[in-house]
């Protein structure tokens, strides 16, 4: 009977160690999502990890007698996670959840939600604060400022844009 585990990878080394691990013959599962990130000043859809520095790795009964030293020994991998000398098991249902919500009609990360509160961080605006309305999908959002009791419609590069606290 085998059971799924959780690795904790080196930082941004999830798919590495996925790749890696699977090359050694072991069953594994990266959850991954789509997001906006900002890349060369512009907004762009990337899949990135659901957890980051976490990956599931599926494994045999036997723990006692398991040699661990390939899983640790492997490039991007930092650690299995145990509780004391014990591997902490995932349940199951847990990785078949996360896999049918990830493979179901999972929305997309945004950089910025509709409606956020955003400072403007460059140009004559700067330190002013704005409603983030939408992208263009271009390489440009538009945000509402509100000068002089007036809400006036801005297009800004999305680098001059940063979230509120």
């Amino acid at each position: 009977m085998s059971h799924w585990y959780l690795i904790h990878t080196k930082i941004r080394q999830e798919r590495h160690a996925l790749q890696n691990l699977e090359r050694q013959g072991f069953e594994c599962y990266l959850p991954c999502v789509q997001a906006e990130k900002l890349q060369c000043g512009a907004l762009a859809v990337v899949d990135e990890p659901l957890f980051p520095r976490y990956l599931f790795i599926r494994l045999g009964s036997g723990l006692e007698g398991q040699n661990w030293a390939p899983i640790r020994s492997t490039t991007g991998v930092s650690r299995l996670v145990s509780f004391g000398n014990v591997p902490a098991k995932v349940d199951d249902e847990l990785v078949d959840a996360i896999r049918s919500q990830i493979s179901g009609p999972a929305g997309l990360r945004r950089q910025f939600e509709p409606g956020q509160k955003v400072v403007i961080t460059q140009g004559p605006f700067a330190g002013l604060e704005a409603i983030y309305q939408l992208s263009d999908g271009e390489s440009r959002v538009m945000v509402l400022l509100n000068i002089l009791s007036k809400t006036v419609k801005m297009y800004l590069a999305p680098t001059g844009l940063r979230k509120m606290n």
